[in-house]
């Protein structure tokens, strides 16, 4: 057979490559768009580019906290080593003197968060246990209503929770396991505000995080069930320049501390977040003049120094600002 030729028309076109430059390196340079695909957008590339960044420092990363272990295990071994007094953490839980007040953090409003709250949730439950386990007055710990979304993410990202010691976890409202009259619920909504606390009794904070979008909950509830509720005396001592929010954590926290103090100024200022710029009432109290002087004209400065002048038992507005920490939805106790 003779072979045919193809027609000049349709022979492949040479291509000129670039001096110094191999076949496989031209290729490489070519962008490479499969069939119906769209080029990538800046954002994209600088996603992809620190997503390999992360995974090319992946090893780096597993050194260093390796290494950071190990400085902290030398680090307590040279404090167990030099203590000859026994001040180490042990020693000092032998020697707590157990309180038998009883704090409890009602875990029934499950189902009005989502799983992002819940799992904030988690972790102040954690830091409450942590901080009853080493105060040197812990109190009798209840978590009650126990179950759901809550226990779900428990399991799945804090197995150990069913070895936690000094807590009692309970399935079971706390209705269902307290006298009525042995009850007090915070709540920032009560017209009550706490001076003491009574030992005899068990005191329950809201376990909620929705950011304020059920205010007035937990005192409608304690309310409908006719059990005593309170607030904690926070507009007596503390005038804070950002919401006034507390945390579940910060209102357990307090309370410990106060255990131990027996003075509510010192354990709201040993336990509030730097951040939220809180001063001593009477400090703020005493400069209202001045700032109400500095004031442009036209400006109304009839609600300056309004904690001051108002009694704490009726509540609080609260102010509106951005939220830098888990949260309970309101003050100064969570609902």
């Amino acid at each position: 057979m003779s072979s045919e030729v193809l027609p000049a028309s349709l022979e492949t076109p040479s291509v000129e490559r670039q001096p110094g430059v191999s076949e496989g390196e031209e290729e490489g340079r070519k962008p490479r768009l499969d069939a119906g695909t769209e080029p990538l957008s800046k954002r994209q590339m600088k996603k992809l580019l620190k997503q390999t960044q992360w995974e090319e420092q992946r090893e780096l990363r597993k050194e260093k906290r390796k290494e950071k272990r190990k400085r902290k295990k030398l680090e307590r071994q040279c404090q167990l080593e030099s203590s000859s007094d026994g001040s180490d953490r042990k020693r000092i839980r032998r020697h707590a003197v157990h309180s038998s007040l009883r704090l409890v953090i009602d875990c029934s409003f499950d189902d009005l968060m989502v799983l992002k709250d819940i799992k904030k949730l988690h972790k102040q439950i954690q830091r409450c246990y942590a901080e009853n386990r080493r105060a040197s007055h812990p109190v009798q710990f209840y978590l009650t209503s126990h179950g759901g979304q809550l226990k779900k993410n428990m399991n799945e990202n804090d197995k150990g929770w069913v070895n936690w010691k000094d807590i009692h976890i309970k399935a079971e409202h706390y209705s269902e396991l307290i006298k009525k009259e042995e009850l007090v619920y915070l709540t920032s909504d009560s017209p009550n505000v706490l001076k003491d606390l009574d030992e005899s009794k068990a005191y329950v904070i809201g376990g909620l995080v929705d950011h304020n979008h059920h205010k007035g909950l937990t005192f409608r509830q304690a309310s409908s069930y006719g059990i005593e509720h309170a607030q904690l005396p926070l507009a007596d001592f503390v005038k804070m320049n950002s919401r006034k929010v507390l945390a579940v954590n910060h209102v357990f926290e307090i309370i410990l501390e106060f255990l131990e103090t027996r003075d509510w100024q010192e354990a709201f200022f040993t336990i509030l977040p730097q951040r939220k710029g809180a001063v001593p009432a009477h400090k703020a109290c005493e400069s209202s003049p001045q700032d109400q002087q500095s004031q442009p004209e036209g400006r109304d400065s009839s609600n300056e120094g309004e904690h001051c002048r108002n009694h704490p038992d009726s509540p609080q507005k609260e102010e509106q600002g951005p939220q830098s920490s888990p949260v309970s939805p309101v003050s100064p106790v969570p609902q």
